[in-house]
């Protein structure tokens, strides 16, 4: 596993800054930074929302977008979470932790500048969909302290996800199947649990369609803009364990016009149980005899 540079240094590269304007333009087009629940438009929101200790190892960054606690000093979350902004507290509980170093996934690729302008300007999301679906899209966050008011949840380790029933906890924007996400909505809401099934599996991902109320589930819902790094649950020896994170969004819509997901789009989530070797040998130590990085002052 490469070094990884500390997020001091990131800012220090002044070239980054309008890569960065572009690619948030790309995220929210394709709903990169995928979000809160996205709900029935038959259901109301009030069925959805959920006491904020649902979850106790949720963990909020402070920007936007989510990680789980799964090992008292240890957050997993998408790697494009903490690539984009500098992470130095995150809330487990509630609390503010601090954070002693951040390990992002050697397999992580930001798409290139071109390939995010074409597809804004065409409206054609497919092939950036395509790179999207090639990168690794994980990071782990290592605490100063370790947190004991919050039990961590445990890794799915299973291989048979498709046709499970999973659930969908975060605090990003919200909307509905019909009308998607208002523009400028905030990315930080109140704490909402959906449920999908999973429908397609391949190496890196989970994904699931958000079908329309005469299909669905009871409680439907897919994730949306402010919640990357939220927690996939599946119901395994009669616990929730973590299967996936919220990472990207697919549709076959226009860029230009898109206002997150509707009916019949997707939803893509890191596949945990294909990077259950790279957790463990990070949380061993492996990583760090390599030349972590501390994430700042």
């Amino acid at each position: 596993m490469r070094r990884q540079p500390s997020y001091d240094f990131f800012e220090q590269i002044k070239d980054i800054n309008n890569m960065k304007k572009c690619f948030f333009l790309a995220l929210f087009a394709v709903s990169f930074t995928t979000s809160a629940i996205v709900i029935r438009d038959d259901v109301e929101d009030e069925q959805y929302q959920v006491p904020a200790s649902t979850l106790p190892a949720l963990a909020d960054f402070p920007g936007e977008g989510h990680g789980v606690l799964i090992s008292p000093q240890w957050v997993v979350t998408a790697a494009h979470v903490v690539h984009m902004q500098h992470v130095q507290k995150i809330l487990v509980n509630g609390l503010s932790r601090k954070v002693e170093s951040v390990v992002v996934h050697s397999g992580y690729r930001m798409p290139p500048e071109m390939l995010v302008k074409e597809a804004l300007a065409s409206g054609d999301g497919s092939e950036l969909r395509a790179f999207l679906a090639s990168s690794d899209d994980i990071a782990l966050i290592k605490l100063k302290a370790p947190v004991t008011d919050a039990k961590p949840v445990s890794l799915y380790r299973g291989s048979n996800e498709i046709g499970r029933t999973v659930q969908l906890i975060g605090k990003g924007a919200t909307g509905n199947g019909s009308e998607g996400v208002e523009p400028h909505s905030p990315h930080r809401t109140t704490l909402r649990r959906a449920f999908n099934i999973i429908s397609s599996v391949d190496e890196r991902w989970i994904s699931y369609t958000f079908d329309s109320p005469e299909s669905a589930v009871p409680l439907e819902g897919v994730s949306g803009n402010g919640d990357s790094g939220g927690p996939v649950l599946i119901r395994e020896e009669q616990q929730w364990q973590l299967a996936g994170l919220v990472s990207w969004d697919s549709s076959e819509r226009d860029l230009r016009t898109y206002r997150g997901p509707l009916y019949g789009d997707g939803g893509n989530n890191v596949r945990i149980s294909h990077y259950i070797a790279w957790i463990e040998s990070t949380l061993s130590g492996e990583e760090q005899k390599q030349g972590l990085e501390p994430a700042g002052g």
